[in-house]
C-alpha cells in the first residue's frame, strides 16, 4: 500500500509541476491580467497565488513520497 501511496504522490507532483506553470504562462498573456499602465490586476495576482499554492503542494507531496518510501 504504501508504494501505491508514494506512487500517487509523486503523479501529483509531477501533474503540478509541469501544468501550473504553463498556465500562470498563458494567464499571464491574457489582456485581463494588466492594466492599461502595465500594473497587474486581482486576476493576475490570485492565478498567481493559485500557482503557488499548487507549486508548493508538489514540493509537499515529493516529500512526503520520499518519507513514505524511505521509512515503509
Amino acid at each position: 500500500m504504501i508504494p501505491l501511496l508514494a506512487t500517487l504522490l509523486f503523479v501529483n507532483a509531477a501533474f503540478n509541476a509541469l501544468v501550473w506553470p504553463r498556465f500562470y504562462a498563458r494567464v499571464a498573456k491574457d489582456p485581463r491580467a494588466r492594466t492599461a499602465d502595465g500594473t497587474p490586476t486581482r486576476f493576475l495576482v490570485v492565478h498567481g497565488i493559485l500557482v503557488g499554492v499548487a507549486l508548493v503542494i508538489a514540493v509537499v507531496s515529493v516529500v512526503a513520497g520520499v518519507i513514505a518510501l524511505t521509512t515503509a
